[in-house]
């Protein structure tokens, strides 16, 4: 059905419909090659909806990583996808921007106003971030303020907080990895060139699940690698020089991202924001990674949209209550112990 609508797309653009953006000719490529292929590709992996914390690597969880399958620890509980703001009339400069427009746009802000940071390993990474969450059903706005102290080299105990709670991360164990990382030194291994680090990206489950080049990349193999830049971007607010340029021209390369302009953020800004089609999905079910939200003129990163469930209780008798999340970076600084405030 998807090949099907993207001929439709390509036929409609010789009709003298607005040209088609990059992307767009990507993804009718990649699905008429795929169309030609034997469809012999792995199984279907079960995904969360909403941001992990941890993904750990023991032995028998790499196992299950390599055979495709997710397994994710310390979530919370999955949302449903989000419906997009259609295009306004009033804004025509807005309607044909590309998502890898506005990523490569976003990589070059970032390159020229990041903040060049060396932490020891025995320092902490300090960070205050404001969540905004409506409750859908009452209308009702409540903020937090998360601070995290998140140990450099990953050999001391962390203090993380999500939606105003907060409790003591351990260092992980031997033969334990997590993703997206968030000591310093793994990050800085990750590759600062968006190529690369898609490639690398493919070889983090085990040395014969590889590519040698973007062209050899499957659809579900790009439903994972989504999955890991968009972790990565929203879970390691601090990166070492270059990472998160990197990280953002490599999201904009991912079939199926695409932008949606008129987007508020926690502030009340009107900006334009980048989601994600995940093919891998069933029709109509929200993928993973919420709106990352853009400034529309200079492509400064604003912060991110994003929804969540709550579940029924510990009785189950409660009613799921389902909540919008708008969310920023307030600040962040390197501090020499936890809980200790720049």
């Amino acid at each position: 059905m998807h090949d099907i609508d993207e001929l439709r797309e390509l036929k409609e653009y010789d009709a003298g419909a607005p040209p088609l953006d990059d992307e767009t000719r990507r993804r009718v490529r990649a699905r008429l090659v795929a169309a030609m292929t034997p469809a012999n590709g792995p199984a279907p992996v079960a995904r969360h909806r909403r941001p992990v914390l941890r993904i750990a690597l023991t032995g028998a969880v790499a196992a299950a990583m390599a055979a495709g399958v997710l397994v994710v620890v310390q979530h919370d509980d999955d949302g449903q996808g989000l419906k997009a703001t259609p295009p306004a009339a009033s804004s025509p400069a807005m309607t044909n921007v590309s998502a890898q427009t506005v990523l490569n746009g976003a990589a070059g802000y970032a390159r020229k106003h990041e903040r060049t940071v060396s932490p020891r390993d025995d320092q902490f990474i300090y960070t205050k971030e404001i969540i905004k969450e409506t409750d859908l059903g009452t209308g009702v706005t409540k903020s937090h303020v998360d601070e995290d102290w998140r140990s450099v080299d990953g050999s001391q105990p962390s203090w993380v907080m999500e939606i105003g709670k907060g409790w003591w991360s351990q260092p992980l164990g031997k033969n334990e990895s997590m993703w997206p990382p968030q000591d310093w030194g793994t990050l800085r291994k990750l590759p600062t060139d968006p190529e690369k680090l898609i490639l690398s990206l493919l070889h983090k489950t085990g040395p014969d699940d590889r590519n040698d080049s973007l062209a050899e990349i499957s659809e579900q193999e790009w439903s994972e690698i989504h999955f890991s830049l968009a972790g990565l971007l929203k879970l390691v607010p601090v990166m070492p020089q270059g990472l998160r340029p990197a990280a953002y021209e490599a999201l904009g390369m991912v079939p199926g991202v695409k932008a949606v302009p008129n987007q508020k953020d926690a502030k009340g800004r009107t900006g334009v924001a980048v989601t994600y089609d995940d093919p891998t999905l069933p029709e109509g079910a929200g993928g993973f990674g919420g709106y990352f939200i853009f400034d529309p003129q200079t492509y400064r990163f604003l912060g991110f949209r994003d929804q969540r469930t709550s579940d029924g209780g510990k009785s189950g008798t409660k009613k799921p209550t389902t909540y919008t999340q708008l969310s920023y970076l307030d600040s962040w600084a390197v501090v020499d112990k936890a809980k200790q405030r720049p």
